[in-house]
C-alpha cells in the first residue's frame, strides 16, 4: 500500500486534531496502516525542550516533517495535525516528501480565529486574554496561512463527518484510499 502524509494546519482549536482522529478511523477500518501525529503529543516527546520562537518552532516542524515522511515511504498513512505557523517551515515539510517522492498533502483547517476562541479546547485563548501568557499563534504572534493548500476546509460550517469526509475527498482523488 501506498503511504502519504496529510497535514492538517490552522489555528489552535480550529479542529485540525479532531478532524485527522475522525479520518484516520475511517483509513484503520478500512484496514489502512495508519499514524495521527499529534503535535501535542510530539512537542512533549520528541521536541521536548524546544520553545516556541521561531527557530523552535520551525525545528520541531521539521522533525515532525521527518517523522511523517519516514512513516509515509513505508506505506502508512499519517494525519498530522499542527499549527506549523511558517509557510517556510511547511514548505519544506512538502519538499523533503516531494524529493523522496512521497504523497504529501496540505489541508488548511480555515477556522476563524474568533471560533477558535469560542471553541478554547484548551484554555489557551482565555489564558492570553488573561495576560497569563504571550506569542499565541494567531492572536499575538503571526500565523502565514496557506495560500494554495491542496484543500481548504471551514470546520465552522460543517460537523466532523463533513470535514472528514472532504479529506477523504482528497485521498480518493489522489488514490491513496
Amino acid at each position: 500500500m501506498t503511504g502519504a502524509t496529510i497535514w492538517l494546519t490552522g489555528l489552535p482549536s480550529a479542529g485540525k486534531t479532531t478532524i485527522a482522529h475522525e479520518v484516520a478511523g475511517r483509513l484503520r477500518a478500512g484496514g489502512r496502516r495508519t499514524e495521527v501525529l499529534d503535535g501535542d503529543e510530539i512537542r512533549e516527546f520528541l521536541s521536548a525542550g524546544l520553545g516556541f520562537s521561531r527557530e523552535d518552532r520551525h525545528t520541531n516542524v521539521q522533525r515532525i516533517g521527518f517523522v511523517a515522511e519516514l512513516l509515509a515511504s513505508h506505506g502508512v498513512t499519517v494525519l498530522v495535525p499542527v499549527i506549523a505557523p511558517y509557510a517556510d517551515s511547511r514548505e519544506a515539510v512538502r519538499e523533503r516528501h516531494r524529493a523522496a517522492g512521497t504523497a504529501f498533502a496540505e489541508v488548511h483547517v480555515a477556522t476563524p480565529v474568533e471560533v477558535c476562541s469560542e471553541r478554547d479546547v484548551k484554555g489557551l485563548y482565555a489564558k492570553q486574554a488573561a495576560g497569563e501568557i504571550s506569542g499565541l499563534t494567531g492572536v499575538d504572534d503571526p500565523y502565514e496561512a496557506p495560500v494554495t493548500p491542496d484543500l481548504r476546509i471551514e470546520s465552522q460550517g460543517q460537523t466532523v463527518a463533513e470535514s472528514a469526509d472532504a479529506v477523504w475527498g482528497l485521498l480518493a482523488e489522489r488514490g491513496l484510499v
